[in-house]
């Protein structure tokens, strides 16, 4: 079945405050402490976990965007065999999946993996990729819930 309508109508029509809130984010995420890139390739990630079109298409298409290869794009999904990621974006990919994936043996996020992380990014780096995993964990219900059409201009990824 192809859906051809969003559940929903626009929401920043219904709620207005949330253009502040996604250019608030939006600004916190382009400090410039991480490359457009390494965000645009979490939140693939997290798009890709969630099982959610709309998000898998949008990031993919603001890593090519943001000038990333065809192969990293294509191999984001099994980024820990494929060559073609740094060790700041591998570890960006781990927080995401360690954030969004359950841990059934404990803590989600382990003192190693931030002592990793940490050896990767300065203080302000580390909490700009954190912002990057919240901004997109923020409007995932709004993607699950709502179904905005993927590929689309934002004009006509809404209901009418």
């Amino acid at each position: 079945m192809t859906t051809t309508e969003s559940r929903l109508p626009n929401p920043a029509a219904l709620i207005p405050e949330l253009k502040d809130i996604g250019g608030a984010l939006y600004k916190a995420t382009g400090n410039g402490a991480i490359p457009q890139a390494t965000i645009s390739l979490l939140q693939l990630r997290a798009g890709q976990i969630a099982g959610n079109t709309y998000l898998t298409t949008l990031h993919t298409g603001n890593l090519r965007t943001a000038g990333a290869t065809e192969e990293s794009i294509a191999t984001v999904a099994s980024w820990r065999d494929a060559p073609y990621f740094t060790d700041a974006e591998r570890i960006a990919l781990e927080l995401v999946e360690s954030v969004l994936t359950p841990n059934p043996s404990g803590e989600r996020v382990s003192d190693e993996l931030y002592a990793r992380a940490s050896e990767q990014y300065d203080d302000k780096a580390l909490a700009t990729l954190i912002m990057a995993i919240g901004q997109v964990c923020f409007f995932l219900p709004l993607a699950l819930i709502g179904k905005p059409l993927p590929g689309v201009s934002p004009a006509e990824q809404w209901r009418s």
